[in-house]
């Protein structure tokens, strides 16, 4: 019988190794990071209000009613979450919205783990629809598709961001 004798030191950095490489990919496989009331998204360098607007964050999750705003009021829920969280909220765009969709999910396409008690529904981006321009970009929840037939006095629910 043949034995190897690898020296111990050897071993205990091939473990170190190992375990550096773990824990590498654990935090590069997450885009996300929870911090309460916010989300890092660190895939898109922006912070995503945890809970749709309406909605306030306490015991760990999101409760209250979420809101379907018409286009026109979302700036005024923008200065609310501005003024009362700091910062400078906005909408997100088209593609931040649809980067948060989940097609695998289940009843609501989007993690829900992240974004607690979502509306399985349609939400409004800051984008207009250039083939349409009377119409806005929105993102469902429900479908995980994206569509640009929602013209700005029909209300939908609101999701908004901050640069990081």
């Amino acid at each position: 019988m043949l034995f190897f004798k690898i020296p111990l030191i050897s071993v205990k950095a091939i473990i170190i190794l190992l375990l550096i490489y773990s824990n590498f990919n654990n935090v590069w496989a997450s885009n996300f990071i929870t911090r309460g009331h916010y989300v890092i998204d660190l895939g898109q360098k922006i912070e995503w209000l945890t809970c749709p607007v309406g909605m306030v964050w306490q015991d760990k999750t999101c409760v209250g009613t979420p809101l379907k705003l018409k286009y026109k009021q979302i700036k005024f829920a923008i200065e609310q979450a501005s003024e009362q969280l700091g910062g400078k909220w906005r909408l997100p765009n088209r593609k931040e919205l649809e980067r948060i969709v989940c097609k695998s999910c289940g009843a609501v396409k989007i993690d829900t783990k992240l974004f607690p008690n979502t509306p399985a529904d349609s939400f409004w981006t800051n984008e207009i629809n250039a083939w349409q321009p009377k119409f806005m970009w929105t993102v469902n929840f429900f479908t995980g598709h994206t569509f640009g037939r929602f013209p700005e006095f029909i209300p939908n629910y609101v999701r908004l961001v901050r640069d990081r």
